[in-house]
């Protein structure tokens, strides 16, 4: 999908044709719209093609007057077992125009195309890129959050249940915080090499602006870490209480295996052919293996094995 915004009296809209200083928005672009883009603003087809590859990551390349910068997104995923995951998306900075790139549509961009962002200008392109990055970084630490809440229900559950199906969800969820943690660090070196005004010529408000990017990157590097380490250690508790569980449970199965087997042997003495046993009536193994039923439950609890 192609879509082209400009600013007109302070109100982002939408028009048909590229003019200088819109903003061009491709979400899941088809051939035919990337060779428009291509053809009309004379962009490098390498750099809206990369952004449209899963496994690029986060970094900066300059060509001529053109910037590829290609930034990671978190992106909640509904489909499969893994609830968020990171997405990359390139911003392609030209000299009137910039061009936004993602397989699929993001929150942040949806965030900017609808309003939400007051005072958005697509003229002022640095501005519009940080402000952007701003939103990513915000996305970033609202999905943290969601995995901590997420994280504290699925561990209620387990004091409760200890199903494999929550330390499953546990996992996923870590997957995800790894995804979140491997984007968040390659985010903050791009960050950094912008904020040295080398690549993109900064002025005061947009360094001010860049820097607040950076410390909420930065934060939700550490939060990312913390949350991390905090679902590793959960999962490892867990998997040791279920193993003694586990434990427990067999040692009292096996307690129980023993006292069933007494009966059994003496019972089977009195079933065989054998002469000159003493008191060959109904209630004298029943007596002795009751007896010594109750013995060896004493013993097994005195060692604490029933």
């Amino acid at each position: 999908m192609l879509t082209i915004y400009k600013t007109i009296e302070g109100v982002l809209t939408i028009q048909d044709t590229f003019t200088p200083g819109c903003w061009v928005n491709l979400i899941t672009p088809t051939e035919e719209e990337l060779l428009r883009v291509i053809g009309e603003l004379q962009v490098d087809p390498g750099f809206l093609r990369a952004a449209l590859d899963d496994e690029e990551t986060s970094r900066i390349e300059i060509d001529d007057e053109q910037t590829l910068i290609i930034i990671d997104v978190p992106s909640s995923h509904k489909e499969g077992a893994i609830l968020f995951l990171t997405i990359p998306m390139g911003i392609v900075l030209t000299k009137d125009y910039i061009i936004t790139v993602s397989i699929r549509e993001t929150t942040p961009i949806k965030e900017l195309s609808d309003g939400v962002v007051k005072g958005l200008n697509t003229a002022q392109r640095t501005r519009l890129i940080f402000t952007l990055m701003f939103r990513i970084a915000n996305r970033f630490l609202q999905y943290l959050r969601q995995i901590e809440k997420i994280s504290s229900s699925i561990e209620r559950k387990l004091y409760v249940s200890q199903k494999n199906k929550e330390l499953i969800q546990l996992l996923n969820l870590e997957k995800s915080l790894v995804y979140f943690s491997t984007s968040l660090k390659a985010n903050e070196v791009t960050l950094e090499k912008l904020l040295r005004g080398r690549i993109i010529k900064l002025y005061e408000e947009d360094q001010d602006l860049l820097e607040d990017v950076l410390i909420e990157v930065r934060q939700a590097v550490e939060m990312a870490n913390i949350y991390s380490s905090i679902l590793s250690g959960t999962m490892d508790v867990f998997a040791s209480l279920i193993s003694n569980n586990l434990n427990v449970i067999m040692k009292v199965l096996t307690s129980l295996t023993i006292m069933i087997t007494i009966p059994n042997i003496v019972f089977s003495f009195y079933g065989m052919n054998v002469v000159d046993l003493p008191f060959p009536t109904i209630w004298v193994p029943t007596v002795v293996s009751l007896s010594l039923v109750g013995i060896v439950a004493f013993l097994l609890k005195k060692k604490d094995l029933f």
